[in-house]
């Protein structure tokens, strides 16, 4: 058991972090039926901004700066790739996040280059416990997981926001009718 607890752990981890994508990536097709191509591409992004911010600046300081970002780029891709395709035909929509997601794997690579990339990422540490090794980055990754999709169930349940969510999900008509403006929910959505 010793020796299979880390590579669970370790496996509940990265299972967590996939979890997270998910999220995203089912709101938004819940909310536009839309299957939005770019979502992968966004993490991609975000992920190569943290990784070159944290050479320059502390992780404390890169972290906020990221993930500001990465809402900005979400707010930006709804804004100038999609909403002017509200009522234009699916196959329509579809092609423009086929196209968000190659512009952003180009952008990658002219600003990052193609080439493979050492990264030495910073590692927090390991702790022992009952004899067990356990890297507590993996341990950080399951709470933050566990903390997000709490706040997230939280915030789509409870508040007024989140409750116009599953109405736009339902029925966009019906929302539109009971005031909720769905094009605000559906570009905080994105974000």
């Amino acid at each position: 058991m010793q020796e299979l607890f880390p590579y669970l752990l370790n496996g509940v981890s990265v299972g967590g972090q996939y979890a997270l994508i998910a999220i995203g990536y089912t709101l938004v097709y819940g909310i536009l039926r839309l299957i939005n191509f770019a979502h992968g591409d966004v993490f991609m992004v975000a992920g190569l901004v943290m990784v070159y911010s944290t050479t320059s600046m502390p992780f404390y300081i890169a972290l906020p700066l990221v993930l500001i970002a990465t809402v900005i780029l979400g707010f930006t891709i709804e804004r100038v790739a999609y909403k002017p395709l509200r009522t234009a035909p699916r196959m329509s929509v579809m092609i423009s996040a086929i196209g968000v997601s190659y512009l952003l794997q180009s952008f990658a690579q002219i600003v990052f280059g193609s080439a493979n990339k050492m990264v030495t990422v910073y590692e927090f540490g390991s702790i022992t416990l009952l004899g067990v090794t356990i890297r507590i980055s993996a341990l950080v990754t399951l709470a933050v997981t566990v903390v997000v999709m709490v706040a997230l169930t939280l915030f789509i349940k409870c508040t007024r926001l989140g409750r116009a969510m599953i109405a736009v999900s339902e029925d966009k008509g019906a929302a539109q009718l009971m005031g909720i403006n769905v094009n605000k929910i559906i570009t905080v959505t994105f974000a």
